[in-house]
């Protein structure tokens, strides 16, 4: 004999589970603080969120061919949440694929060659779409400019983060704003926040968070 309740629904019967990137992601605050140290040989870089709680701690693959990037839970690296690879050799057109710790999709970025070459544009997509579903463009190519050329000067270099500021903007394909990636003032690292201006799904904000992450590893290299 069951001592089941016939009257209760399925959803009040048992709680739904929830995946480990919606888990991660709940009830974090915005902005976000993306950060990495600049002399560091492996680049490494730590989300974290307006309360000081660690989003995600990255590490990327030395010595590799194609880029690959580690996404972790926080600093201890006990608990692999994502993973970022490149569907070929480093190259200015390569698409950047995003999976879980299980080896399902979250979705991919992509740098558009040509147009990047004065004013950074990346396309992110969601999984199995061919088409973009969100565009990422810089807003002040001028800012970038500037804090590049000043960054190169001894001393002054220091402080060219305080005067500009660089900043990215994801927005849907209709252009509604979804998110907001600025460089910040620091000493000896690369800050940036980032901000949420709609609301998206888990895997939709994660795979925006790391379309990010991506664009600064590779604009830090273009300089």
């Amino acid at each position: 004999m069951t001592n089941e309740n016939p009257y209760t629904t399925p959803f009040a019967a048992a709680e739904v589970q929830k995946d480990d990137i919606a888990r991660q992601l709940e009830g974090i605050t915005y902005p976000l603080t993306l950060s990495f140290k600049i002399l560091a040989l492996a680049s490494q870089a730590t989300v974290t969120d307006a309360s000081g709680r660690t989003v995600l701690f990255t590490k990327q693959k030395m010595f590799k061919f194609r880029e690959h990037v580690e996404i972790f839970t926080d600093k201890s690296k006990t608990t692999l949440l994502a993973e970022i690879k490149a569907n070929k050799v480093i190259d200015w057109s390569a698409r950047y694929r995003f999976t879980d710790a299980h080896g399902g999709e979250i979705g991919s970025v992509g740098r558009r060659g040509w147009r990047s070459i004065w004013k950074a544009h990346y396309e992110s997509f969601n999984p199995g779409d061919n088409q973009p579903d969100f565009a990422i463009q810089e807003e002040n190519p001028w800012s970038k400019v500037a804090d590049g050329l000043l960054g190169e000067i001894p001393i002054v270099g220091m402080l060219s983060g305080y005067f500009f500021h660089p900043s990215y903007l994801a927005a849907k394909t209709d252009g509604t704003p979804a998110m907001r990636l600025t460089k910040r003032p620091a000493f000896w690292e690369g800050r940036f926040k980032i901000e949420k201006l709609a609301e998206l799904p888990p895997r939709e904000e994660l795979n925006l968070f790391l379309s990010f992450l991506m664009l600064v590893l590779l604009e830090r290299k273009r300089g």
